[in-house]
């Protein structure tokens, strides 16, 4: 790279010390290696907006810390702990609404709010709050890499069960997953490096994932610079290669999974779901547990967030030159759908979810019968 940056720091999407926060321009990649100083909470409003920052777990992580970086350096703040708990609470709401897709960051938000009403029932004072709030975004920023190489290592293992009849697995993935959409590792991408790490990876193909090209400009970044076998390709080539015989699995990220298992994820998902189910490959998706929304039913329920026109219309997301006609109307939607019913199993930091003979996941019994095992296994 031409500015000297040591590799190793390619894949920090995010740069954090108390007081201090730096998110890489993922707009840029793979070109050019810039990081935007996160100073308050408006910053990383803007940062997750503009997609600086993107990934649902990167976006929840991201939004704390901006807060966290915005109260570390916070002066003569005049109010109580109280107050202290409804400015945090405001501010949150406030980041909540720069994506509203990702639920990761809802989740995060509402956590985090229970957490800081429960210290300032017990606090005096406005900077036993804020030091709290502090405190439990930075666990959150630890917590995360470490749930994605759960999802990495559960995934692996579950497909090579599954397909016991290959010696190595061929797997298409869409959009971008990786350390760079989340805070290391990665989710459906963190499933492919335990993949290669076990020796049991053929190839990876990553769509380029149009138009904002996050698997040509993101994915296929990280899996060279990991020197994991990988092949690009055009989003319309997916079912060609289905049907050539060279997937043996797809395996996605989500922004949103409803209570029955519908998965909201990057626009095209959909129809990579819709060829898979076709050519009878086994379709995956790879979320942490806070991707999961219980309080919807299904995905009708998920809010679809509609992106700028420029998109298509321009080249670079929409920062470069024109290459549309003038005058011609867009729908530029950032996610679609993909039923329950297209999907095979999906993989979390806990274990792989599957249908066991029907239509749509048990999420619910999945998750207590889960939080039953660790309660006994700490009782042990």
């Amino acid at each position: 790279m031409g500015n000297g940056v040591e590799q190793d720091k390619l894949l920090q999407s995010i740069r954090y010390k108390r007081g201090s926060l730096q998110l890489l321009d993922q707009r840029k990649l793979p070109l050019e290696i810039t990081y935007v100083d996160i100073r308050d909470s408006k910053d990383g409003w803007t940062a997750i907006s503009d997609m600086v920052v993107r990934g649902a777990p990167a976006i929840a992580v991201a939004a704390s810390l901006s807060l966290a970086v915005e109260i570390a350096n916070l002066r003569d703040f005049n109010g109580a702990s109280n107050d202290a708990a409804l400015f945090i609470s405001n501010t949150l709401d406030y980041l909540v609404c720069s994506r509203p897709t990702a639920v990761n960051l809802s989740d995060a938000a509402n956590k985090l709010k229970e957490h800081i009403q429960k210290v300032a029932a017990n606090a005096s004072e406005a900077p036993t709050v804020f030091e709290a709030y502090i405190e439990v975004a930075e666990i959150m920023l630890e917590d995360d890499v470490g749930s994605n190489k759960a999802i990495g290592n559960f995934g692996a293992s579950f497909l090579q069960k599954q397909l016991t009849d290959r010696r190595k697995i061929s797997v298409l993935t869409h959009c971008n997953t990786g350390s760079l959409a989340t805070a290391g590792y990665g989710t459906a991408l963190g499933v492919i490096r335990s993949l290669h790490e076990k020796g049991v990876l053929e190839r990876t193909y990553c769509t380029e994932t149009r138009p904002f090209n996050q698997g040509s400009r993101l994915t296929a970044f990280e899996l060279v610079h990991d020197n994991i076998p990988a092949t690009l390709i055009a989003d319309s080539a997916a079912a060609a290669l289905m049907k050539a015989g060279r997937v043996d699995a797809v395996i996605v990220g989500a922004d949103r999974v409803a209570a029955n298992g519908d998965t909201a994820n990057k626009i095209g998902t959909y129809s990579l779901a819709l060829s898979a189910l076709h050519h009878g490959i086994p379709f995956y998706v790879a979320a942490p547990l806070t991707s999961i929304d219980s309080s919807i039913s299904s995905g009708e329920e998920i809010v679809i967030e509609e992106r700028s026109a420029k998109e298509l219309l321009y080249t670079h997301g929409g920062m470069g030159e024109q290459v549309a006609a003038s005058g011609i109307s867009v729908w530029n939607p950032a996610f679609d759908v993909t039923p329950a019913t297209h999907i095979s199993g999906i993989v979390t930091e806990k274990g792989v979810i599957t249908k066991e003979g029907t239509d749509s996941f048990d999420i619910k019994a999945f998750i207590i019968n889960t939080a039953s095992h660790s309660v006994q296994k700490h009782a042990i």
